[in-house]
């Protein structure tokens, strides 16, 4: 097999969508449709069973994919360390995230990137909400993964790691923690706990807003400095909170709930550096978690299919 057969193969074992797989690979859907045509006529057997509806491996099919995906990964990533010994892809490179979700997500990336990239020493720590570009800024990490609006002339956005819905955290004793959802407009019968720090005006407009869609007002509380602030000021009754769905999983505990808004936008959370500053390994680690991402099913299935990696096993 050509290494161009070997990639629209297991491409197409994955995606399951020749329009899917031609966009990856880089060629017609037409050009799919004959190689993997080509392929069952030299093998002497379907590979996929096509419907118009859907398309999936034959059991033939899925013995070649788990046969060749092994060693056509190590093929890959032999390749890519040599060009990246090549490209002088070495030292430190530091990371920033504001999410619990983000920082596990960033962990299993790394290990893939470690594989790759052996020449780079990947450090990651959190960033606390009250100064969400300062490192950045400082010099102190090279890359973030943070929460858009991201308007700074001097950051540029990169793109969507992760996208969660956005729920309402609260106590269990909180009125709204009998409803089976929220919506935006009924936080004018709530107190909202909001940000203090070095923050953006229009990041906190967008993520803490003080109306609602019909001009009612917002009353907002206390301001916190770190994440954890959020969970005692809730826990204590001082006010409601948004966050992301996947927070659920990761500050779940007695006293605690997570209702689902009906109209609010999902929360993203999107690469960010320093603009002028991308460097050959921050695009290479950028490079690599999106590949990850795509394979998870895209940036709204990348946290549950970590999760579903840890209960297998994989």
């Amino acid at each position: 097999m050509e290494r161009q057969e070997i990639e629209i193969f297991l491409t197409l074992a994955e995606e399951l969508h020749f329009g899917r797989t031609a966009d990856r690979v880089g060629v017609s859907q037409s050009r799919v449709s004959q190689t993997i045509a080509r392929l069952e006529r030299r093998i002497g057997a379907r590979l996929f069973d096509r419907t118009s509806r859907q398309v999936t491996p034959t059991p033939i099919g899925e013995q070649l994919r788990d046969d060749i995906a092994p060693a056509w990964r190590g093929i890959e990533e032999a390749v890519t360390k040599a060009m990246a010994a090549g490209r002088g892809i070495t030292g430190m490179l530091r990371i920033g995230f504001s999410g619990a979700f983000t920082g596990h997500l960033l962990h299993s990336v790394a290990e893939v990137f470690g594989r790759r990239y052996p020449g780079v020493d990947v450090q990651i720590r959190q960033v606390q909400i009250s100064d969400p570009y300062g490192p950045l800024r400082a010099g102190d990490i090279e890359l973030q993964v943070t929460e858009p609006p991201v308007t700074e002339p001097d950051l540029t956005l990169g793109p969507v790691l992760v996208s969660q819905p956005r729920v309402l955290l609260m106590a269990s004793a909180h009125p709204f923690a009998r409803r089976e959802s929220v919506s935006v407009e009924d936080l004018a019968e709530a107190t909202l706990l909001t940000v203090a720090g070095n923050v953006p005006a229009h990041w906190l407009d967008h993520h803490f807003p003080r109306q609602t869609p019909s001009g009612r007002p917002i009353p907002h509380g206390q301001a916190m400095t770190h994440w954890e602030d959020a969970l005692s000021l809730v826990l204590a009754g001082k006010g409601v909170t948004p966050v992301a769905a996947a927070g659920a999983h990761y500050y779940s505990r007695p006293g605690l709930v997570f209702k689902p808004f009906t109209d609010a936008p999902a929360i993203d959370y999107a690469f960010v550096w320093p603009t002028g500053h991308e460097t050959a390994r921050l695009r290479a680690f950028v490079q690599v978690a999106m590949e990850q991402v795509r394979g998870a099913g895209g940036p709204a299935r990348a946290v549950e299919s970590l999760w579903a990696g840890e209960d297998t096993g994989a």
